[in-house]
């Protein structure tokens, strides 16, 4: 599998991205600037975490317009997945490649911390070795993870089983009290509707390697090797 990391200023998972996929594909993948008007041939895009441009204005609304995205774009109408995690979800959203908005945190603070997660979809390269409605744990960072969309929007969501993450509990509850953020319906990830693009909150890069906390993540990485390797 090919893949390229996006890299604005103020990107700050961009380098545990990179190790991330090193160590389930094999390969480094490719780093571009989003300054760049051209991507490689790749089978998965990635946009990182971080808090690109400052986060001024709004998380992702700046970078939203950078010269790459209009390219992320054009490969993402041609099936090339696309995977954006923390600010890359906020990108997305402000790009209008995913519906909804990521608003700040109900408790209007920067969370850090591990949360649990249940699988709502596993039938798309993202989450096949995963299984359905298993509970994995990984972690978050951000300030600005409260997911919203209208009623018409989640109802949607729901019915094409778009919803592709929730925070729970340990046992699998899905439940107000487990929500971090204030997401609605705990809605951790989401799916486009052709399902080659991924926004999710959560951190999976920085659980790939069981020395620095866990494994939650590493099968997400393992799971689009195996779907898009060539």
């Amino acid at each position: 599998m090919k893949s390229a990391i996006i890299v604005f200023p103020g990107s700050n998972r961009d380098r545990d991205m990179v190790m991330a996929l090193e160590t389930a594909v094999g390969r480094a993948p490719f780093q571009v600037w989003h300054g760049d008007t051209e991507l490689p041939e790749v089978d998965l895009i990635v946009i990182p975490g971080g808090f690109s441009y400052g986060d001024y204005l709004r998380a992702g609304s700046m970078a939203a317009h950078s010269p790459i995205i209009r390219e992320v774009r054009t490969h993402a109408e041609k099936g090339v997945h696309v995977l954006g995690v923390c600010n890359g979800f906020q990108i997305l959203t402000e790009a209008d490649m995913l519906p909804g908005v990521l608003m700040r945190n109900s408790n209007l603070k920067f969370i850090c911390k591990d949360v649990h997660l249940k699988v709502e979809q596993n039938k798309n390269p993202f989450f096949n070795k995963y299984d359905l409605f298993q509970v994995v744990r990984v972690p978050i960072a951000h300030r600005d993870g409260n997911y919203f969309a209208d009623e018409t929007t989640l109802d949607e969501l729901e019915d094409d089983g778009r919803i592709a993450l929730r925070y729970c509990g340990s046992d699998g509850d899905v439940n107000p009290k487990h929500n971090p953020n204030g997401s609605r319906r705990n809605i951790a990830a989401i799916f486009n509707k052709r399902g080659n693009i991924l926004g999710m909150m959560p951190h999976p890069e920085d659980a790939v390697e069981s020395y620095l906390g866990g494994l939650g993540g590493k099968p997400l990485f393992e799971g689009l090797s195996s779907a898009l390797g060539k």
